[in-house]
């Protein structure tokens, strides 16, 4: 089986809500992995597994300094998947901006001509009438009589 990119594995790692809390964590500085599992409601063995998904991806290191092991932030994954995303901003921002010239330009009426007048109460959307199905004596519609 191929390896899988370091992009999809920074973003397979970024999928999870608390990997990204252990992320947000390490942000503020590196820590031990006992201190990185008191806010969750996991084993630390669950922990280490998260944290194992996260250096697969590079975005953590882990070392181990006498009987601690200490989990910090590695920027440059970041830094990847950042760069990957701008280019995708950059693509949005010009739609939008698109979007909000072409708003301008619009009417600013109150009222827009082409709108559907409410009577107060929502209708259903009008559906197509429904053929009847014919009567066992009834004279086919094709063809002879």
């Amino acid at each position: 089986m191929p390896t899988p990119d370091p992009l999809s594995l920074a973003f397979s790692a970024l999928a999870d809500p608390t990997r990204r809390a252990i992320l947000a964590r390490l942000a503020r500085g590196a820590t031990t992995v006992g201190v990185l599992a008191k806010p969750f409601a996991l084993s630390l063995p669950a922990v280490s597994r998260h944290l194992k998904v996260l250096a697969r991806a590079r975005l953590v290191e882990r070392e181990t300094k006498a009987q601690w092991r200490v989990v910090r932030l590695r920027p440059a994954a970041f830094r990847q998947a950042s760069g990957w995303l701008d280019h995708y901003r950059k693509f949005w921002d010009e739609r939008l901006d698109g979007l909000a010239n072409f708003l301008a330009l619009m009417p600013q009426d109150k009222e827009r001509p082409h709108a559907r007048k409410s009577k107060g109460k929502t209708q259903a959307p009008r559906r197509a009438a429904r053929r009847r199905p014919r009567a066992k004596d009834a004279p086919p519609s094709r063809g002879t009589p």
